[in-house]
């Protein structure tokens, strides 16, 4: 199995609204990935700013590729996220989940 992280980053106002979208739009988005495990979504207020962490797991990276696309260390980002986001992180980090 493999996790993949991204991290990302709002004003402080927009915590709750980011909050709505990720779990409306994102979650969703997901979970109808075949092959798509679960996930962890992490949020926080550090240094006046809103911080999430989304940490989704996933079979295998080939699973990952049908999501994301061959270039799979790129972040997927969508539309909406330039309403929020105070700055577009361009890699994602993955990791074996060997426990």
């Amino acid at each position: 199995m493999i996790a993949r992280i991204w991290h990302g980053k709002t004003k402080v106002e927009d915590y709750e609204a980011y909050t709505q979208f990720i779990n409306d739009t994102a979650i969703p988005d997901y979970s109808k990935t075949a092959g798509f495990v679960k996930l962890s979504f992490l949020r926080n207020i550090k240094n006046n700013e809103a911080h999430f962490t989304l940490i989704t797991y996933w079979e295998n990276l080939e699973i990952i590729k049908n999501f994301a696309g061959d270039d799979f260390e790129k972040a997927k980002y969508y539309p909406e996220d330039d309403d929020f986001l105070l700055e577009f992180e361009e890699k994602v980090e993955h990791f074996e989940v060997f426990a």
